[in-house]
């Protein structure tokens, strides 16, 4: 064996997160697939949605997408 077993598992969890099938946001199925880094298509629906290298969503892009969601919904509040 090589590399030490902390990266092997490392490599591991990647490796099974970028293989899995997600559900898809459009249509609700799990069916969502990479097809290369960064790039996911729904086999059912055949969207295709951008999102991190080795799963769907990233938390840097859960962040952003409720800080963005908290500033619309105070900006609506002002108006």
């Amino acid at each position: 064996t090589r590399y030490g077993a902390t990266l092997r598992k490392l490599l591991r969890k990647i490796e099974v997160s970028q293989h899995s099938t997600y559900r898809c946001a459009f249509c609700g199925k799990d069916s969502v697939k990479r097809s290369c880094a960064g790039i996911w298509n729904c086999k059912s629906c055949r969207k295709v949605v951008a999102g991190g290298a080795y799963q769907l969503s990233t938390a840097s892009a859960v962040t952003a997408r409720s800080t963005i969601g908290r500033l619309r919904k105070m900006q609506a509040e002002a108006v």
